[in-house]
């Protein structure tokens, strides 16, 4: 192996071993608190949307999944997730014919409702389009999350649980938030099957 290419092996995996070492010692209840508010909306029947750009469209998508179907257990009741990424024809028509920004707020208008989760996706944190839907629950009695990395970016200040994954590198960001998907959606499983025992 090139010693060029171990360097950089060596290197990025050290930098994501500190990186959850850190969010172990500092941000452990984060995951508790997320669980508890994904488990009260479907406890009250309330819908979870998840959104972001690029790679966290892609984790958008893979979150919604896991949530819908990845905790199901005979007899729980089932969550309600859907990703605002997933309908490109809808997505570009409000790209072209509003703005880039507007893409997921104008459908959280048509389906959310006061007491709805939206998770917030947005490594940088200042995604304009997360925000502005992120901003409409807010101001709508909806519940808030914002899952980050860098400096939080605004996102941080905007959300009732906002996660800052402390790594300045965008790969690296996006490999923690889908520790997070399957950490938090893999909990709600195994604990849902320990009660039912």
């Amino acid at each position: 192996m090139e010693e060029f290419r171990k360097n950089f092996i060596d290197g990025y995996l050290d930098d994501i071993i500190r990186v959850l070492k850190e969010i172990k010692a500092n941000n452990s209840d984060f995951f508790d608190k997320l669980a508890t508010i994904f488990l009260d909306a479907r406890a009250d029947n309330r819908k979870i949307f998840f959104c972001g750009n690029g790679g966290s469209a892609s984790t958008a998508s893979h979150f919604t999944s896991d949530l819908a179907k990845g905790t199901i257990v005979d007899g729980a009741p089932r969550f309600k997730a859907l990703s605002l990424a997933d309908n490109i024809p809808q997505m570009l028509a409000w790209g072209n014919d509003s703005c880039y920004e507007d893409i997921f707020v104008e459908q959280l208008k048509n389906l959310f409702e006061p007491g709805d989760v939206v998770v917030g996706i947005s490594g940088s944190g200042n995604s304009g389009n997360v925000l502005r839907a992120i901003k409409y629950a807010s101001e709508n009695d909806g519940i808030t999350v914002g899952i980050t990395g860098f400096d939080g970016g605004k996102i941080k200040n905007m959300t009732d649980l906002c996660l800052i994954v402390p790594v300045h590198n965008m790969q690296k960001t996006e490999d923690i938030h889908m520790l997070v998907d399957h950490l938090t959606t893999l909990m709600i499983k195994e604990e849902e099957l320990a009660r039912r025992g």
